[in-house]
């Protein structure tokens, strides 16, 4: 007897380590928002994208992050519940990828927000992967891109100097109240792509609402704040760091235009591919879209028009709904799914290569 009772012993501490190292569900996963209000924030994530849970003056969505405390958590599912950093460290291989689980197993590489500018955005710069180590306790600097989703007659974007503005002529503004003089404003319209690299000088205001895909950093240098005041108190410059690192030199292109991917049966355009990040569209019109994720590397697919479904599963027969303004997680095992929409849709794809 107490043999027999030594076996179920070790078939049951066998069957629970089986248990715990199972696949896990995999599906599209969508985490819950974290919300920034900012002094230049507005309404717009609310009124444009159907954020209810927004506050008043909000800034920024956070749709997917991996910092600390500010990790996001996952609002439905098997996985409801758990974060970004469970997930990732208990299925690094079927959530990130064969490859990306070797590199981003400790750190999800992306922070995918949504912005707000109704007021100025302070006038800033971010700073290399290189300068981010040395001097701040972020492993990486910050890239970015903008997508814009609305634009209002009003909707302005900073993207670097003019041509020909010297650093002292810069600076000259910048103490004069008159940095306007030299910047390069630009009206932009929806559908806009606007890359900032580290060093480009950028700001946005008059109820811009854009998707932004990022390097998970938060590092952020003002050069100058318009003269707001909270509380009564200016906020804090970085007037010396800023520039710095500003390149007054080679802004490159104000706007990217998008370019059609061919060998699809739909239209799938190249956003923007940067060392970062790439990040692409999929327009779909009313009809079903197959598509299969590579087991290298994860998705990141955010709604910016329409809405719609993601099939998947045994015989495609679970759904995962989505619609404007929400951001799902495509683990790399996956497998085969399908985009379904009753009308015309579009979806921002953001991956890492």
């Amino acid at each position: 007897m107490p043999k027999a009772s030594s076996k179920r012993s070790k078939r049951s501490k066998g069957s629970k380590g089986a248990a715990a190292n199972a696949a896990p569900p995999l599906y599209p996963i969508r985490f819950k928002e974290i919300y920034k209000v900012k002094v230049w924030g507005g309404n717009g994530l609310k009124k444009v994208l159907g954020k209810t849970g927004a506050p008043s003056s909000c800034g920024e969505s956070w749709e997917m992050s991996h910092r600390g405390k500010e990790t996001s958590v996952i609002v439905a599912g098997p996985h409801k519940g758990l974060t970004l950093d469970d997930l990732i460290k208990r299925w690094p291989k079927q959530v990130l990828g064969d490859e990306h689980s070797m590199r981003f197993s400790t750190r999800f590489p992306l922070l995918v927000k949504f912005l707000c500018a109704e007021d100025r955005l302070s006038l800033q710069v971010h700073p290399t992967d290189d300068f981010a180590q040395r001097y701040e306790i972020e492993p990486v600097g910050k890239m970015e891109a903008w997508y814009i989703v609305h634009a209002p007659k009003t909707a302005r974007v900073i993207r670097g100097v003019l041509p020909g503005t010297t650093v002292a002529e810069f600076r000259q503004h910048l103490a004069s109240g008159t940095v306007d003089q030299c910047l390069n404003i630009m009206e932009v319209k929806e559908g806009d792509i606007i890359f900032i690299p580290p060093g480009t000088i950028h700001s946005a205001f008059g109820g811009v609402v854009a998707l932004e895909v990022q390097q998970n950093s938060d590092i952020t240098y003002r050069l100058t704040d318009w003269g707001r005041k909270v509380n009564g108190k200016p906020r804090g410059l970085d007037v010396d760091k800023a520039m710095g690192i500003s390149d007054f030199y080679s802004m490159g292109v104000s706007k990217y235009k998008p370019a059609r991917i061919l060998g699809f049966p739909y239209k799938r355009m190249l956003l923007i591919k940067c060392e970062k990040f790439v990040m692409e569209s999929i327009i779909v019109e009313g009809k079903r879209v197959k598509e299969k994720t590579n087991p290298a590397r994860f998705l990141v697919m955010t709604c910016v028009r329409g809405g719609g479904k993601i099939h998947y599963g045994e015989k495609l027969k679970l759904a995962a709904p989505f619609k404007k303004g929400e951001t799902l997680l495509i683990p790399a095992h996956l497998g085969e799914y399908e985009i379904s929409c009753p009308g015309v849709s579009e979806i921002v794809v953001s991956y890492v290569e």
